[in-house]
């Protein structure tokens, strides 16, 4: 089988070399592109992010980014978001004392982690529910999170659509429990980075390439 081809989003945030070479370890034929025509045309689009919610919507929407975003999704064709490409997939995000609006895949807010101690930096351990394709293999493993935000709940109904089945929704806890992940039909998502944990990063990774089509 050949490799998928995946594109790395750059439009200017996040850790974009690190997680287009996490990529290419896990065995894909990636790149690192602002073209939009190749964003939409590859087997799995990734979308990092770091910094602040509202800069991260700007600058993707100064790419088209939410556009295409959403035509693949529209078309069932995968997208994972990673840390604040992650966090912008919600509805809004709230940061010192202002909201902005995010790109709506899911209606709940980003906010302010209730722990005594922010950003939450280091190895967690995840609480990752029965069904988790993104977690085969590794539910038992630490990963890496780097955020001062996050999603506290998550409200998408446990029925599913007709399109796409239930959300599975894997959480973790920093002076209470936050949105880990989910798994929402072609829309995958991590709070945490897989390029930065190791070998664990590395096999959720190929997890995620392993749900690709391939085009070609």
């Amino acid at each position: 089988m050949t490799a998928p081809r995946v594109v790395v989003l750059d439009y200017g945030f996040g850790n974009v070399r690190s997680v287009l070479r996490a990529a290419i370890r896990a065995g894909a034929d990636a790149e690192l592109t602002d073209c939009l025509a190749a964003a939409e045309a590859a087997d799995g689009l990734i979308v990092p992010g770091v910094g602040a919610f509202a800069a991260v919507v700007h600058a993707l929407e100064a790419v088209g980014g939410p556009r295409i975003i959403e035509r693949r999704l529209a078309g069932g064709r995968p997208v994972l978001g990673i840390c604040v490409g992650m966090q912008v997939m919600f509805a809004a995000g709230e940061e010192h004392g202002m909201s902005s609006e995010g790109l709506g895949q899911w209606p709940d807010t980003v906010t302010l982690l209730p722990a005594p101690i922010v950003p939450h930096m280091g190895w967690s351990p995840i609480e990752v529910p029965a069904g988790s394709t993104m977690f085969a293999g590794i539910a038992d493993q630490r990963f890496y999170f780097v955020h001062s935000y996050a999603a506290q709940s998550f409200a998408l109904s446990d029925e599913g659509t007709p399109r796409f089945p239930a959300p599975v929704v894997t959480w973790a806890e920093h002076g209470g429990p936050f949105v880990a992940a989910v798994e929402n039909g072609p829309l995958w998502a991590t709070q945490f980075h897989p390029e930065k944990s190791g070998d664990a990063g590395g096999r959720l990774l190929r997890n995620w390439m392993g749900t690709l089509p391939r085009t070609g």
